[in-house]
């Protein structure tokens, strides 16, 4: 019981590092910005780039996995993450930046491939609520690395700022190597891989996993941006940005408790992409007087959505193996399109000086999201299940 206890401990501190090195650049973009010469687009590639890395490393976990084992890759992961951190404070600069976040998105890569699918096998009986909490740590790290960072930066200057997730990424790696399941204990169900590029339902899992994702790198890189432009401190715009991902967590854990009473996700996803579009339509018409209701409005979408695409997606199959071979392709390729929206939004900036119409076609994404979602019925995911394993 009580190693049980420290790996859900580990788990949590691992899900914990995943988005500070991503949500803590945005408060702080104008102060890089000037400081490194970085103009918008080159600036939007510090989110960008770790998200494309973070999909790309998860199509690759296979062969990470084989060499290293779940344990092993874990471990490499995190650490990745401690020394793009650290490099942050001791090279200042754009073309270190740009590095540490190619380092950062690998390591977030591998943690969240292989983490998922040793959840399902060490608690095969509630993964789903399991997984849920799991992605609420996640947001809850990037609460942390939106609001703190910019509090830090006033003391330590920005680059020492972010270089002060090295030491919460080096406590989850010791946390990790103790609590760590033996390689007997984790190992998963003899199951054949999961040919994953030859099933229709895991290339819809992807689209819908990276457009709802598309909205959680949106808003990380570019909302307190936005809202500098409108005359808000850093610490203001962090703030903000901190408190809409309080929201998320919330949400999120939330929606994980309610997960056993809604077998059919159907409800659950309709309730979440209403209120996310109706906060980006809040943030387009009136974003300073309706500051606090676009928070919570999007605060519930993005933390309800984001979990309930992993749980979704967890749900058609039941081996551990070929979930994790799942999750990875799901999140491999989901990250790689929601990479594009920060980019997107950077290329419209610069050329618009305004975000409207990011956020419109954020809207528009998620309108697709909406229909995508009828999709997910349980009967149907039981007759996909028997028609893969028959």
């Amino acid at each position: 019981m009580k190693r049980q206890a420290l790996l859900l401990l580990a788990i949590v501190l691992l899900g914990l590092n995943l988005r500070p090195a991503l949500a803590a650049i945005g408060p702080l973009l104008d102060r890089i910005q000037r400081d490194t010469g970085l103009d918008h687009v080159a600036a939007s590639l510090l989110t960008s780039v770790p998200v494309v890395i973070m999909g790309l490393g998860a199509l690759a976990c296979g062969p990470l996995r084989r060499r290293l084992g779940d344990n092993g890759g874990i471990l490499l992961g995190v650490l990745l993450i401690a020394l793009a951190s650290l490099l942050r404070g001791l090279l200042p600069a754009a073309s270190t930046l740009l590095v540490s976040a190619v380092l950062a998105g690998a390591g977030i890569a591998f943690v969240q491939a292989l983490l998922p699918g040793l959840i399902k096998s060490r608690f095969a009986a509630d993964s789903g609520r399991l997984i849920g909490f799991y992605s609420c740590a996640i947001m809850a790290g990037a609460a942390f690395g939106a609001a703190f960072t910019p509090w830090l930066a006033q003391s330590l200057g920005w680059a020492w700022a972010l270089a002060g997730w090295t030491l919460p990424a080096l406590l989850a790696a010791a946390v990790w190597r103790r609590a760590a399941p033996s390689a007997g204990a984790s190992a998963v169900a003899s199951a054949p891989p999961l040919v994953t590029w030859r099933w229709p339902r895991a290339w819809l899992l992807m689209s819908f996993f990276g457009i709802g994702t598309a909205g959680y790198t949106l808003v990380l890189a570019w909302l307190p941006p936005y809202y500098t432009a409108l005359g808000w401190s850093a610490q203001a715009s962090g703030l903000l940005l901190a408190a809409l991902t309080l929201c998320e967590v919330v949400a999120g854990l939330l929606l994980s408790s309610l997960l056993p009473r809604f077998p059919d996700r159907r409800p659950l996803l309709a309730a979440v992409l209403l209120s996310l579009l109706a906060g980006l339509i809040g943030l387009q018409l009136a974003p300073e007087t309706l500051v606090v209701p676009v928070a919570l409005l999007l605060g519930v979408g993005i933390g309800g959505l984001f979990p309930l695409s992993l749980v979704v997606a967890q749900d058609h199959l039941d081996d551990p193996r070929q979930t994790g071979d799942l999750l990875a392709f799901v999140q491999g390729g989901g990250y790689l399109i929601a990479a594009c929206a920060p980019l997107l939004a950077g290329l419209l900036r610069h050329y618009s000086t305004d975000l409207s119409l990011s956020w419109q076609l954020m809207a528009l994404a998620t309108l697709v999201l909406m229909v995508m979602a009828v999709r997910f019925s349980p009967p149907r995911q039981q007759r996909l299940l028997d028609a893969l394993t028959d």
